[in-house]
């Protein structure tokens, strides 16, 4: 549906240009001056950009052909609107289907996604086989990698306690997406993903460690706002504070 939403934006703004064109009939009325139509045209390329950036459409310019993208405007500005839905007449005035735009755009952003899980997937291999080397990085059974700065308390979080946990978490590349604090989580529950909830059972309160997590204790191959497929997060953590559970006692009559 995404898609359609672009489309009907192209149509808004093709019916704004041709609302604006010059008529032959003389009025007092003034038509917008260069420099309006200059701000006019640099806004609708910002909009169109930041619309590319949220979509995921391209990373970067030069993935795009300004060319056939200013080819593509033209066409739309150009065509006779559609008498309806899917109407085939409509359709036959591009290059390319315009009712296509959600295949075509869906198989786009599947390729790319699928693309960068995989290096995702290698890069992160070969950052936890050598981070694996280092001295003072120890690991568990289930691959989360961790360095303890501070041990804290001597008796370690548990299933069940409730914790307040600062964090600060970056890609294996140094890029921060997430920092600050969490109260009151339950270790053990569905609240955080696997690799973080364990990273914060191997201190006690006051204690500190870098953990690093294999995708498959995070977000895996379908990531997270801003976290790609298969990325290996690292946080810095701190246990700030540890109510321990206390089970209640079963009542016996």
């Amino acid at each position: 549906m995404k898609a359609l939403k672009i489309f009907a934006f192209a149509a808004v703004a093709a019916v704004m240009a041709v609302s604006c064109g010059r008529s032959e009939v003389k009025v007092d009325v003034e038509l917008p001056t260069n420099a309006e139509i200059d701000s006019v045209s640099y806004l609708l390329g910002v909009n169109y950009g930041l619309m590319f950036k949220q979509q995921g459409f391209a990373e970067k310019l030069s993935e795009l052909d300004m060319a056939l993208l200013k080819k593509g405007m033209e066409d739309a500005l150009k065509a006779d609107s559609p008498k309806g839905y899917n109407d085939t007449t409509f359709a036959k005035q591009f290059k390319i289907n315009p009712y296509e735009m959600n295949r075509i755009f869906n198989a786009y952003l599947m390729k790319k996604s699928e693309y960068r899980a995989e290096v995702n997937r290698v890069k992160g291999e070969k950052f936890l086989a050598d981070n694996a080397l280092k001295e003072n990085v120890d690991t568990t059974a289930s691959g989360l990698q961790y360095t303890i700065l501070a041990e804290g308390a001597a008796e370690k979080v548990a299933v069940n306690d409730t914790v307040t946990v600062k964090y600060k978490g970056t890609l294996i590349d140094g890029t921060l997406f997430d920092e600050g604090e969490i109260p009151g989580h339950v270790s053990g529950s569905r609240g955080l993903i696997p690799g973080f909830d364990e990273g914060i059972r191997l201190v006690g309160e006051g204690g500190k460690a870098i953990i690093y997590i294999p995708s498959d204790l995070a977000y895996g191959p379908r990531g997270n706002r801003g976290i790609e497929p298969n990325s290996v997060l690292v946080f810095d953590i701190e246990v700030v504070k540890v109510n321990k559970f206390i089970p209640k006692e079963e009542v016996t009559e």
